[in-house]
């Protein structure tokens, strides 16, 4: 399928999509309860970039299994395994390096499990990026769009891209909040939010 063609959905396909996009948020409101209830929290933020991501899903629901080789959608499966790949570096190296405590204080921003890091941490994925699971969105978001590149699916892509900056700012606020800020402007000097060397 050549990029920007244009989906052409039928009233079946639409109600579909509609129904698709519901449950999904339905699913994802649950997940992110708490920070739903604190507004500012990085989690607040999170849930729209989650809600932007799942919009691309669903634009682009028919293209997925399609088996295309089209140079978009090899961008579009690069971009999805480099996203699974940082998810995994960031989560392992919270897991083992971030000294996760379940009793944390999460001063009502609804942290998850492996977000109640008790040490501030700088090496493995972290020595290079502040936020390898942002940049996992990131990735996911236009790994997404380019199942099917469109104008629609652009400006969800660009939207949803948008979103993570509140997200991050959130994020390092609350971060600086509990590990201190000179421990964490030390720690923001040496690194990049989202590419290595680069921003």
């Amino acid at each position: 399928m050549p990029p920007f063609r244009g989906a052409r959905r039928t009233k079946n396909n639409m109600n579909t999509d509609v129904l698709l996009f519901a449950l999904g948020s339905a699913a994802l409101a649950w997940l992110s309860r708490k920070p739903l209830r604190a507004p500012g929290s990085h989690g607040f933020y999170r849930f729209f970039v989650w809600e932007g991501i799942l919009f691309l899903l669903v634009l682009n629901r028919e293209t997925w299994g399609s088996g295309s080789v089209a140079p978009h959608a090899l961008a579009s499966w690069v971009l999805m395994l480099s996203s699974i790949l940082m998810v995994s570096l960031g989560l392992l190296t919270l897991r083992f390096k971030g000294a996760v405590d379940a009793q944390r204080d999460e001063g009502g921003a609804g942290l998850y499990e492996f977000e109640k890091t008790t040490t501030l941490v700088t090496t493995g994925v972290f020595g290079y990026i502040r936020h390898p699971m942002y940049t996992s969105l990131l990735l996911l978001t236009w790994g997404v769009f380019f199942q099917l590149p469109s104008l629609t699916g652009l400006v969800a892509g660009l939207v949803t891209t948008c979103l993570l900056v509140p997200t991050v700012r959130a994020d390092e606020r609350e971060c600086a909040a509990y590990f201190g800020e000179s421990a964490y402007d030390d720690y923001r000097r040496r690194t990049k939010m989202f590419i290595p060397f680069v921003f």
